[in-house]
């Protein structure tokens, strides 16, 4: 078995190579606040599963403002450690409360607003549990926004994690785009 292997995840992206994506170049592709943005507001608490070093958790944040809450979630705690040392220095460390993930749970016990799946529910081994922790937290009318990188997923895998999504009880709202990926706004429905 590789490690962080399980339940949950099949293989999960090192802590040392997240630096080759998570560096101010990505912001030409990928900007946060553009992304987030039009899903948050002030006061929301929100989760970031899979945050690696904060790329999205720190603009989260920022968005959510002082009243707000960003649940940042890692099975790694060095990508915890460097994400909340990252957002200490960018003033959001006390909004950002670091959860590490096991193979088995995401960690998250309060309710939340949104959940912010970026390209990393494709590591997930059992995704239909998965997608079930995340429907027993997420706030009735809450929203998901689930995104892969589509060189690295299959159309025919993204509808694959998509049905197991529905099956947890999410509808499909929206197929925003976002660039090199596939993407999609779930909602928790009744």
């Amino acid at each position: 078995m590789k490690p962080f292997q399980g339940l949950f995840f099949k293989e999960v992206c090192p802590w040392w190579l997240a630096w080759t994506f998570d560096n101010p170049l990505r912001r030409v592709i990928h900007k946060p606040e553009a992304i987030v943005g039009p899903y948050l507001h002030e006061g929301m608490t929100v989760a970031d599963i899979g945050c690696g070093m904060g790329y999205f958790s720190l603009a989260m944040a920022k968005i959510v403002g002082e009243g707000g809450i960003v649940i940042a979630v890692d099975l790694q705690q060095k990508m915890l450690d460097l994400m909340q040392a990252r957002a200490g220095k960018a003033g959001v460390a006390h909004q950002i409360h670091s959860v590490c993930a096991t193979t088995e749970d995401i960690g998250i016990k309060d309710p939340v607003d949104f959940v912010l799946l970026f390209w990393m529910a494709h590591e997930v081994k059992n995704i239909p549990r998965f997608f079930g922790q995340i429907y027993s937290v997420l706030k009735k009318g809450g929203n998901i926004l689930y995104v892969e990188p589509r060189l690295h997923v299959p159309d025919r895998r993204f509808q694959e994690i998509l049905g197991h999504a529905r099956q947890a009880g999410f509808q499909i709202n929206d197929a925003p785009q976002v660039r090199l990926s596939r993407a999609a706004v779930l909602s928790k429905k009744g």
